[in-house]
């Protein structure tokens, strides 16, 4: 089956609010990594769209991006619909208010 990707709003706002700290504290090359590791994991989850782990709530999917950044993700009919990314330091219980 051939999976569409679709960002969510608060994924697209994470996703810039992360590559806005990226700029301000870190150098090109930390944000060629990230960005790199962003569009691999996608294409794996794009592929296999199950194969990571599944969380506790709502069918909801957590792919690890790096240590810090953690991708959300669900999968409705053959839509990948990307929630948000979430900062691994925070409160886990926050992870689902996106």
């Amino acid at each position: 089956m051939a999976y569409q990707i679709v960002w969510l709003p608060k994924a697209e706002e994470r996703f810039d609010e992360i590559i806005d700290y990226l700029e301000k504290n870190w150098n090109d090359k930390v944000i060629a990594d990230f960005l790199q590791k962003t569009n691999q994991k996608i294409l794996q989850i794009k592929q296999r769209p199950k194969m990571f782990r599944r969380s506790q709530k709502m069918n909801i999917y957590e792919a690890l991006i790096t240590k810090h950044n953690l991708l959300l993700y669900r999968v409705v009919g053959n839509k990948i619909e990307l929630l948000t990314f979430f900062d691994t330091r925070q409160n886990p219980d926050k992870k689902f208010k996106y």
